[in-house]
């Protein structure tokens, strides 16, 4: 019999988050640890917040598989035991990373992916347009993310723009925007060199895009959250993001990666912010991905031991002692 152990964690941030509608401070973590007697597997999520996937429903949800995983559920088994959430998450990254111990190989092996080094996109948050200016001027990567709602979006992503030209700029408006607000500010954008426009419209409110051919490529973050949501989205997005809190896991993520590619379609691997537990699986995806998103661990005032490396934007691979 395996020994499952739930627990739960608040960690704070560096600095107050902006996004369209909401403003973290912390965000709160179920880890997930399972132990055949010899090997030890860790997972971590913060579940998703729009749709109600709290860390009472992650306790909630993994504590009703605790003796599925205790007599030897596997990462098959348990995209039938959960839906897709923080709570299968955090049990699929621990069931790879005590696969990988036992196997006495690294996660990606076992995933059949080839690992390098990534280059994390840095996020800025809402502000005014100087301090997104100055904040921007301040990330060590080249590649940027723009949180935007649609207070003086041009003015905001014009200033980081010209605080940045070096940079690869993507922004982010969370649902925030109407289709006419975004055929209006799509072309700027462009003119911008802006690379992507991720989740403008409404999750549920974006049919109109099946008929609109954007100058910036459109992604789909909060319209897609696993495969059972690929049909529309690919019908409607050029980029697919894959966050694994969404999507319920590693395993799930590496199946909508697929589709995606598959279908011609860009890949993102984002994070719902975490420790370098919880953006250690998501290195493994990153490998497949156009853009890469990982970097929730840096938000916090302090992360776990053995953290993942970040340099100038750099990610390394997860210490074994972390994860995989």
């Amino acid at each position: 019999m395996r020994d499952i152990q739930f627990s739960t964690d608040t960690w704070k941030l560096k600095r107050p988050f902006i996004i369209t509608g909401h403003v973290f401070s912390g965000v709160d973590t179920l880890t997930v640890t399972i132990t055949d007697g010899e090997h030890q597997g860790r997972g971590e999520a913060a579940g998703v917040y729009y749709t109600g996937d709290d860390l009472a429903n992650m306790r909630s949800q993994a504590e009703s598989v605790r003796d599925a995983l205790a007599g030897g559920a596997d990462r098959e088994a348990l995209l039938d035991l959960l839906p897709a959430g923080g709570a299968r998450n955090a049990i699929d990254c621990a069931l790879w990373d005590l696969e990988a111990k036992q196997a006495g190989r690294r996660a990606w092996a076992l995933a059949d992916v080839f690992p390098g080094e990534i280059t994390t996109f840095e996020t800025v948050g809402i502000d005014t347009p100087e301090a997104m200016a100055e904040h921007a001027r301040g990330l060590a990567s080249d590649r940027i993310k723009v949180k935007l709602d649609d207070v003086t979006p041009l003015d905001r992503i014009a200033a980081v723009r010209q605080a940045r030209e070096d940079a690869e700029i993507i922004v982010d408006v969370n649902q925030g925007w109407t289709f006419e607000r975004l055929r209006f500010l799509a072309p700027k954008f462009a003119d911008l060199g802006i690379a992507m426009i991720e989740q403008p419209l409404p999750r549920g409110g974006d049919e109109a895009l099946e008929s609109y051919r954007s100058p910036v490529p459109l992604g789909a973050d909060e319209s897609c959250l696993h495969t059972g949501e690929f049909e529309a989205a690919a019908r409607r997005y050029q980029v697919i993001n894959i966050k694994l809190d969404k999507a319920g896991g590693l395993t799930e993520g590496l199946r909508l990666a697929q589709l995606a590619e598959d279908r011609g379609l860009d890949i993102m691997v984002g994070n719902m912010v975490g420790t370098s537990l919880a953006m250690a699986p998501g290195y493994v995806l990153a490998q497949l991905c156009r853009f890469v998103d990982l970097d929730g661990a840096l938000f916090l005032e302090r992360d776990r031991e053995h953290p993942m490396s970040y340099s100038k934007g750099r990610v390394g691979e997860p210490s074994p002692k972390l994860w995989g």
